[in-house]
């Protein structure tokens, strides 16, 4: 209010002390002792879908954004983290990240071979199952030995899951790749999944592949009520379309037998892909899942490639079988090949 009748003077004007805010900022966080731990289940567009594993609410589903202290730090799929906020669930109640717990394993891929920006698909899984098609679409050995590099790199054990034997004959796969050390299952359509069960039973599982070889399927009929969107290959291109458009984890149900009780589990599905870079594995890290082949290679010239035209590469001149060199030069060739 204008004071008439004489000068302003500074009771006139009131300016705050500190224009950003009368109270100093601190960088000291609370310890937030009391958060509840959970499982990321799903992300979509900033929010986390998480499962409460501790505390009064477990069990719970909640929705989950991340706090602000954790900057760019990033979470995906299979992630342990701390929880606080509203832990109640349902569409209007809204948790807090407030940290990440460290990861056991990652699994990560990037764009190509040249692209030095790595993407985490899943976290703390126990094991990779690549799942490929016999036919419609045509299997891709290329894309298999690639999965199976990345899969050693992230120290995951790994399955084979060849769906639609009643439409080709898994013979020629199945004799490429136990000499691996590969496990094998199987698969036709409308068929049991008895032996894939036992594979999953008790283990976090992420399933991978390109559109249209059948995971989603696979999960609908493993978890009943999970509801995946299946699609449809083209018959032009042999190309199915992305159904699965994020990673969602799924709770393995518990099974029982005649004979046996299968232990449940998780089963991570993931989207369609039509690549696999390998640009952040390292040839050394192919190398050493060979400890068999370790002692023979450490007597090879400095910067031996190991591959078939390496000069005076030791696997050539040193006896050692001839399956398990075949196995490691197979995927040292993978880090340099396309798909």
């Amino acid at each position: 209010m204008v004071r008439r009748g004489r000068d302003f003077d500074e009771d006139d004007v009131r300016v705050r002390a500190n224009p950003r805010g009368s109270r100093p900022r601190t960088k000291i966080r609370p310890a937030q002792e009391d958060a509840a731990d959970a499982m990321v289940l799903a992300v979509d567009r900033g929010r986390y879908t998480c499962l409460v594993e501790s505390g009064d609410r477990s069990g719970a589903e909640v929705t989950a954004m991340k706090a602000r202290e954790l900057g760019r730090k990033g979470v995906v799929v299979g992630d342990r983290v701390a929880l606080v906020g509203d832990l109640r669930g349902g569409p209007d109640a809204l948790a807090r990240v407030v940290r990440v717990h460290p990861r056991r394993h990652v699994l990560r891929r990037t764009a190509d071979d040249t692209d030095p920006v790595e993407r985490v698909i899943v976290a703390n899984a126990d094991q990779l199952v690549i799942v490929t098609a016999l036919a419609d679409p045509e299997p891709r050995p290329r894309m298999i030995d690639r999965c199976l590099v990345a899969a050693l790199d992230a120290g995951l054990t790994t399955v084979l899951c060849l769906t639609k034997a009643d439409l080709a004959d898994p013979g020629p796969l199945l004799e490429a790749y136990r000499p691996l050390g590969v496990t094998v299952v199987v698969t036709r359509q409308g068929g049991e999944l008895t032996e894939l069960r036992r594979e999953l039973a008790g283990r976090t599982s992420v399933l991978v592949g390109h559109s249209g070889v059948g995971k989603s399927t696979l999960v609908n009929v493993l978890i009943p009520g999970a509801d995946r969107v299946v699609g449809v290959v083209n018959d032009v291109t042999g190309r199915g379309r992305h159904t699965s458009t994020s990673a969602v984890a799924l709770r393995l149900p518990e099974v029982e037998f005649a004979d046996e009780t299968l232990p449940g589990g998780w089963v991570i599905d993931t989207p369609g892909v039509r690549s696999f870079g390998l640009a952040h594995v390292a040839p050394e890290s192919v190398v050493a899942a060979f400890p068999d082949l370790a002692a023979i290679t450490a007597e090879c010239p400095r910067g031996c490639t190991h591959l078939v035209d390496a000069p005076d590469c030791r696997l050539d001149e040193v006896e050692a079988d001839p399956a398990r060199v075949d196995s490691l030069r197979r995927l040292l060739t993978a880090l340099g090949s396309g798909d």
